[in-house]
């Protein structure tokens, strides 16, 4: 009986800390993004890119992806000065713990990566994949900057959460996996990504 009693209480304490270290990521996120209108950006381009997917008139389509330049720039900007603005933040709060477990990245500095690299790194691919200079054909600029995009939601959300709930979302929400989307960015942010995080 007092092993179950101590089951139960360490898992409430793991529970509460837990939720404590979410709602402080929350704030920390919420407090650098508020000044930023990304997430409506990036609606834009992704329902963009399905109507110019969906478009049976070549002409039609071909004006629906030349629409999609002004949110794309837009997007970069607005994610460039983001992720320079978050590079200040303090590097001890912008650690992503890569095992969802609270303060186990105080102790244990190698089950963390930085979030501020995180966030250069998505700068950088979504940068690239709205400059194309490998002039890629629309549908897969798209594709690619698409997926570009989703990765990084996916790693806001693992700050926030955890890994496991920020792979949920996104497959409730795009329908695709972490896997399909790492499969999907550029070569240089795939490597980046994979060195920063181990995945």
């Amino acid at each position: 009986m007092d092993i179950l009693i101590f089951t139960l209480v360490t898992f409430a304490v793991i529970v509460i800390l837990n939720a404590q270290e979410q709602k402080r990521r929350i704030a920390l996120l919420g407090q650098h993004l508020g000044r930023y209108r990304m997430e409506g950006l990036m609606e834009d381009v992704v329902q963009g890119y399905l109507r110019a997917l969906d478009e049976e008139d070549p002409q039609r389509r071909e004006q629906i992806w030349r629409l999609q330049a002004g949110s794309e720039a837009a997007i970069a900007d607005q994610f460039n000065r983001f992720a320079s603005e978050f590079s200040r933040a303090d590097e001890a709060a912008a650690r992503v713990n890569k095992i969802a477990l609270p303060w186990v990245g105080r102790f244990f500095p190698a089950t963390t990566f930085d979030l501020r690299e995180a966030f250069r790194i998505h700068a950088r691919g979504i940068a690239d994949a709205v400059a194309n200079p490998s002039e890629r054909s629309p549908r897969d600029k798209a594709f690619t900057l698409s997926a570009e995009l989703y990765l990084m939601q996916h790693t806001c959300h693992w700050f926030c959460r955890s890994r496991t709930l920020a792979s949920a979302r996104l497959l409730k929400r795009h329908q695709v996996s972490h896997a399909q989307v790492l499969a999907a960015v550029s070569p240089a942010t795939r490597r980046a990504y994979a060195e920063l995080t181990g995945i």
